[in-house]
Parts: C-alpha cells; sequence; structure tokens
C-alpha cells in the first residue's frame, strides 16, 4: 500500500508523546511500535537507537518539542 511516510512518522511522534514518561533526566516513551518509522525518527534525531532490549526510547530534545507540538496539533481541544 502507498501511503505518506511523513505523515505516519508525525502521528508516531504525536503518539510517543502521549506514552512519554520522565526517567530520571531524559524523556522516554515505550517503544511497541512499527520498527521501520521508530528507525526512521531515529534518523531524523528525533528519538535514541530503537535497537536493544530496552523497552523504551529516548526523546531528545527536538524531537520532545516536536512530539509535543505534533500532539497538540492533531489531538488537542480547540477552544
Amino acid at each position: 500500500m502507498n501511503y505518506d511516510r511523513n505523515k505516519v512518522d508525525d502521528m508516531l511522534l504525536a503518539l510517543l508523546h502521549l506514552t512519554a514518561f520522565d526517567d530520571g533526566g531524559y524523556t522516554g516513551a515505550w517503544k511497541g511500535h512499527d520498527w521501520d518509522v521508530m528507525e526512521r525518527l531515529h534518523k531524523s534525531g528525533c528519538i535514541s537507537d530503537p535497537m536493544g532490549k530496552a523497552k523504551s526510547v529516548a526523546l531528545t530534545e527536538e524531537g520532545e518539542r516536536r512530539a509535543q507540538e505534533l500532539f497538540e496539533r492533531y489531538f488537542g481541544l480547540s477552544r
């Protein structure tokens, strides 16, 4: 199926914001998502490397900012 990978990446990054948690100095999020999308987010500098045994990834400063912005844009309530 053809689809806009950038939109999928944006949606997943927004959802990572939803599941984000503070882990003593960095913001983490559960990584139980499509590996191809997670790898693209890593290559774009939004998250740490998703490969490995950990069940979560760290969001970079840019990733945190962008994740919050996307979450508010797509899922926030209008006033």
